[in-house]
């Protein structure tokens, strides 16, 4: 029996705190006999990313989940969707990623999944577990501890993501990627030797140290140096992940960021001429382009909560084909209803061959029909009253109030989605109009009065 804790790393979806603080050895460790413990599990993947503690903080989750008694297939540096694969590949009983995704240096973290690669999350097994690693209720060693078997090939993974394309018909588009020193480099090197296309890479090789910043290029700040880097070579389109990659971003051949609603409809678009009459699932906060989109390509628009367990979740339920988040969280049917960062560019690609469309007139349209702020945080002293209060100044005046997640308003020409930080003080603010970015600043400016920043 092991002494109680206090643990603060287990959050609703996935596990994430400082290390050692917050999470460390002993904490990784009686997740790994938890895990056992509450699955019945036999065989578990394991997966790092390049975060500087991933490597010990593997070590002694593989530790807990042998004396439990099960085996593990250590994958080695991957990306999280690396596990999702193998998960299914091997048919095994669950999988776990070791990764903080795109949070700062100091920071790490585990997702879970159960067989079929489906998520873990507080309702499906994360808080027993949690329960079991803050009590000490570990049980006893197993008396005949399992076997960590390697297995670092990624070759079955790379022959997958090729199935989404054919390979030998795309134009030697010169494409600008930058992996921001996360775990997205091995893998675009093995594709790189499988496809016709022009490569400039930058910050490629995977470095805890974060040497040209924490990889996450949803922070404006982040996205300079791809932007000069794709200018000054003069490539066709720019890509940019987080750490673990399950997050793909987009930049034109002028080094505009593209935001991730308007790749949802692109990729439904795409889909939907492959699986007619298909359902697409998307989430509440942007949503009147991807609905436009899907129900023009004949498909069926599914809404959701936000968030990946929800939609893999509702995308196993309508056997959806397709779903995507504005975040850049990209689903896919034949990747066991599981996020991709490397599906979304090799599906664009094909697109832009098969078009003769640059990134910027697949997407120009879109853009003009319905501007969108992407998400604004703010941080405000209550979450709660904040919301009560934009509520009760636009609902009267509504033609749509939807609670999904948060509150959605729709109005004539314009609708808002305004959501509370699961984890932190902060209020998300997304806007889209139908019309012009001036409306848009507009609008925008009248919600933002209604906001209270925190001093």
């Amino acid at each position: 029996m092991h002494l109680p804790i206090v643990t603060q790393c287990f959050k609703a979806y996935d596990i994430r705190g400082q290390v050692p603080a917050q999470l460390n050895e002993d904490i990784a460790y009686r997740i790994g006999r938890a895990l056992v413990i509450e699955s019945q599990g036999k065989t578990f993947v394991v997966g790092q990313d390049m975060r500087l503690e991933s490597p010990s903080l593997a070590a002694a989750l593989m530790r807990g989940i042998t004396e439990a008694g099960a085996d593990v297939i250590d994958i080695g540096l991957c990306g999280t969707e690396e596990v999702y694969f193998a998960t299914g590949h091997y048919k095994v009983d669950g999988g776990v990623m070791i990764t903080a995704s795109h949070n700062p240096k100091g920071y790490n973290g585990m997702k879970l999944v159960k067989a079929e690669s489906r998520p873990i999350s507080g309702d499906t097994g994360l808080d027993a577990i949690r329960l079991r690693v803050d009590q000490g209720d570990l049980g006893s060693i197993a008396s005949k501890v399992g076997e960590i078997r390697q297995a670092f090939d990624k070759a079955a993974y790379i022959d997958h993501l090729l199935t989404y394309v054919d390979a030998s018909a795309l134009k030697p588009l010169k494409i600008l990627a930058d992996p921001g020193n996360g775990a997205a480099g091995p893998v675009l090197q093995a594709l790189i030797a499988r496809l016709p296309l022009q490569w400039v890479l930058i910050n490629e090789a995977p470095d805890g140290h974060f040497p040209n910043g924490v990889p996450n290029p949803l922070l404006p700040e982040n996205r300079e140096l791809t932007r000069q880097a794709l200018r000054n070579n003069q490539c066709d389109m720019g890509l940019a992940w987080d750490g673990d990659f399950d997050r793909c971003f987009f930049f034109d051949a002028d080094g505009r960021f593209i935001e991730g609603y308007y790749l949802v409809g692109l990729l439904a678009e795409m889909l939907l001429k492959q699986h007619p009459g298909s359902k697409i699932i998307h989430d509440p906060r942007l949503t009147w382009n991807t609905i436009e989109q899907v129900e023009q390509a004949g498909g069926i628009a599914v809404q959701s909560k936000t968030g990946h367990a929800f939609i893999k979740e509702r995308m196993r339920e309508e056997d959806a084909v397709y779903g995507g988040e504005m975040s850049a969280h990209h689903y896919f049917r034949d990747f066991a209803y599981c996020d991709s960062g490397m599906i979304p560019w090799l599906l664009v690609s094909a697109l832009m061959t098969t078009t003769g469309k640059t990134l910027a007139q697949l997407v120009d349209e879109r853009i003009a029909a319905y501007p969108c702020t992407g998400e604004i945080n703010y941080r405000v002293a209550n979450v709660g009253a904040t919301l009560d209060k934009i509520r009760a100044h636009y609902a009267p005046n509504a033609l749509k109030v939807d609670e999904t997640d948060g509150v959605s308003m729709s109005f004539r020409t314009w609708r808002f989605n305004v959501r509370g930080s699961n984890t932190e003080p902060l209020l998300r603010l997304n806007i889209e109009a139908r019309g012009t970015a001036e409306h848009l600043h507009s609008l925008l400016a009248e919600v933002e009065a209604l906001i209270e920043v925190a001093p």
